[in-house]
């Protein structure tokens, strides 16, 4: 199931788990503390994206692939924000968008070796 994050501080605590940084844009992954098995998905976009018209466009381009590929491959209980970056997310081809997102999964699912 895949839900919506909505309030401010959910954005803030993904803001301080694993990340992470692609061509296209930034995955934030949260594992939260809760009975709940939802998977949320949050979407962001600054003004350096660009006016309105492009933030909106990167927006959707993020939700249409996170129906997409986070059902599959994403984890129960966990928070994810996609974060949008300036003439990437909405100039680079959505196989690109795509591979770029599993990646990302793939990267934050995995323990960083320190």
């Amino acid at each position: 199931m895949l839900g919506g994050l909505q309030h401010r501080r959910d954005f803030l605590a993904a803001a301080k788990a694993a990340k992470a940084v692609t061509n296209s844009f930034i995955l934030q992954d949260r594992r939260r503390n809760d009975s709940s098995d939802a998977i949320r998905v949050g979407f962001t976009a600054s003004k350096k994206v660009g006016n309105a018209v492009a933030r909106n466009r990167a927006k959707r381009r993020m939700r249409a692939l996170a129906r997409e590929i986070i059902p599959e491959k994403g984890r129960n209980g966990h928070d994810y924000v996609l974060i949008a970056r300036r003439d990437a997310t909405t100039e680079f081809s959505h196989d690109v968008l795509r591979a770029d997102l599993i990646r990302a999964l793939e990267r934050v699912e995995k323990p960083r070796k320190r």
